[in-house]
């Protein structure tokens, strides 16, 4: 069964695009938690961080340069947080590889 990313990156659901290219696929958080909080999800299914396989280990690089170049765009490179869940206990939800790109506002320590 797809994931909710799954069904947005083969267009059955709506979403708020902020980038696309071949392996990479950037949403605007549904619920965001700053001004700036975008989902930078692979097109690739990853389970998680966990199950990320050394063949694809170039897909993390390509999401950290993605950050890169949307913190400069969106006016956050001095400030943001890139971050991902990986598994229930840490929170995560959704059973799709994401990174959480969040700035915009002072963000503080994290717990």
């Amino acid at each position: 069964m797809k994931t909710v990313f799954g069904q947005i990156i083969d267009g059955e659901l709506p979403a708020d695009k902020v980038y696309e290219n071949e392996h990479i696929l950037v949403i605007k958080d549904l619920h965001p938690i700053a001004p700036i909080h975008f989902l930078i999800i692979p097109k690739k299914k990853i389970k998680d961080l966990q199950s990320l396989e050394k063949e694809d280990l170039h897909i993390v690089a390509e999401i950290v340069s993605v950050a890169q170049q949307l913190a400069k765009q969106f006016g956050i490179s001095d400030g943001y947080r890139l971050l991902t869940n990986n598994g229930t206990p840490a929170g995560q939800t959704i059973f799709h590889l994401h990174f959480h790109l969040i700035g915009g506002r002072p963000l503080g320590r994290m717990a």
